[in-house]
């Protein structure tokens, strides 16, 4: 069991300063949006769940509105409008690599999302040469479940516990990847994630690749969190692939990415059966396509593509500096505002972790999650994710089985939201919630709730979507 230290300021220290001027790097959709509370009034949203999906950015869904009238048939499409959208589609696979470095002879596949991307791979990674058993992959109980259960399912997978510290963690991944490979069993893949969608931590990964490759293992980035927050190069890191979701990134229209090596993903099974992912079909025997249509079968999610790639453009206009800057600040502010209220403690994977993304995880004392998340939602106006984050293997080596509360920021979010958060907790621990709140099929909501739904809609209420001690409906999509 890693040991849980307190990590809140020594005596003395001087705390980080308020943010509430701070303002968003890059303006988003709905930043001005009004939400109802319970007591009848309205108050900006604060969207501090960005980690599980990020709102589009307006240059996003400005491009969209261009590009829809254009819309048409994609591949194989005679007509002006089906050539533009082709040339459109292929021209965002070139974006979205070059956002993320890819190398010349790389390859991106367009996938609806990181899970969509792991699942893919895990079907490439080659059989053993030796025994023809399917190949090894390791990879660390820190992981979501997107980089975790695809190789349980579809290799031979060994899950290595992390240790209190980032240096013992390495030593820990040094020391099995040598092993296994003096014992004639090497690992095929290391599977990592760039930066924890629990605590924004992660290991540093030319280490990790340095030790993989030195070991004959290729690198797969879980990049769904590091990629929106962090300039990331397959070329300059040395990783062999990265998985990445538009949701992500700014780009909420149904999209991901794998992008790697070829080799594995040309000789692997098509990872769809269908139209588009085949040369020649003869009744009893079909020739496949190399590249990245061996796995796009079907009609392409071309809009989303589109979306991937301009959210691509937006984020790599940003200055990397002042991207990091931001963010830090911005969890700088919430992580020592949140540790000088009694009764919560943040969440740490290691003591030694450097340059985390903006995800900030904390349990209150007394308080279940579900019930904390509740209450920022109908009193406040804020919106955080609650639950374990689908990373139940580290939620429960850190002893948080029952859940915890996650805010996340992102190139949209402003100081005041984070300042925000931080009152609306404070004034739980001091005063309780004020409105009254149960459990409703497994779910908290609040008794009677009187908000209203937006109208034009359809819809006949709120759904409850904040679960006491478990994820509800078990984990949101990756």
């Amino acid at each position: 069991m890693t040991t849980v230290t307190d990590h809140r300021p020594a005596a003395g220290a001087v705390p980080p300063a308020r943010v509430d001027d701070l303002a968003p790097v890059l303006p988003v959709v709905g930043a001005d949006t009004l939400v109802p509370l319970v007591d009848g009034r309205e108050a900006p949203y604060a969207n501090l769940d960005v980690a599980a999906s990020a709102p589009a950015l307006e240059a996003v869904a400005a491009h969209v509105a261009r590009v829809l009238p254009l819309y048409a048939s994609v591949h194989r499409g005679a007509g002006y409008l089906s050539q533009v959208s082709t040339a459109l589609y292929e021209q965002s696979r070139a974006t979205i690599g070059a956002f993320v470095g890819a190398r010349a002879d790389d390859v991106v596949v367009v996938t609806r999302n990181t899970t969509d991307a792991l699942n893919l791979l895990a079907g490439a990674v080659p059989a053993d040469p030796l025994t023809g058993r399917p190949g090894r992959v390791l990879v660390l109980d820190i992981e979501h479940h997107a980089n975790l259960l695809p190789w349980q399912r579809s290799a031979d997978a060994t899950v290595l516990a992390g240790r209190g510290s980032i240096a013992a963690t390495l030593d820990a991944l040094r020391a099995e990847l040598t092993d296994a490979a003096a014992a004639q069993a090497p690992y095929a893949l290391v599977a990592l994630t760039g930066a924890s969608n629990v605590t924004g931590e992660a290991l540093p990964v030319a280490d990790v690749v340095a030790a993989a490759h030195a070991a004959g293992a290729r690198v797969a980035l879980d990049g769904a969190q590091l990629v929106p927050h962090r300039a990331f190069s397959l070329a300059h890191s040395g990783v062999d692939y990265v998985a990445l979701s538009g949701h992500k990134a700014y780009a909420p229209y149904g999209a991901g990415a794998l992008v790697g090596r070829r080799d594995w993903l040309d000789a692997a099974p098509a990872y769809l059966a269908g139209g588009g992912a085949v040369r020649r079909v003869r009744v009893y025997e079909t020739t496949w396509l190399d590249g990245p249509a061996r796995h796009e079968a079907g009609s392409p999610n071309v809009i989303g593509a589109v979306a991937l790639a301009a959210a691509a453009r937006a984020l790599r206009g940003v200055d990397p500096e002042a991207l990091r800057t931001h963010e830090s600040a911005l969890r700088a502010r919430l992580v020592a505002g949140l540790e000088a209220i009694d009764r919560v403690r943040v969440v740490r994977v290691w003591d030694d972790a450097v340059d985390p993304v903006g995800v900030v995880t904390f349990t209150v004392a007394g308080y279940d999650p579900g019930l904390v998340a509740a209450y920022l939602s109908a009193e406040h106006g804020i919106g955080v994710r609650d639950g374990r984050f689908c990373a139940h293997p580290l939620l429960g080596r850190l002893g948080f089985d029952a859940g915890a509360v996650r805010a996340s920021v992102g190139v949209g979010t402003p100081g005041s939201d984070v300042e925000r958060l931080i009152a609306a907790v404070r004034a739980l621990v001091a005063d309780g919630p004020q409105a009254q709140y149960d459990v409703v099929d497994g779910l908290w909501a609040v008794v009677d709730d009187p908000r209203p739904v937006p109208a034009g809609l359809g819809l006949d209420g709120l759904l409850a979507t904040a679960a006491p001690t478990t994820d509800a409906f078990g984990c949101a999509t990756y």
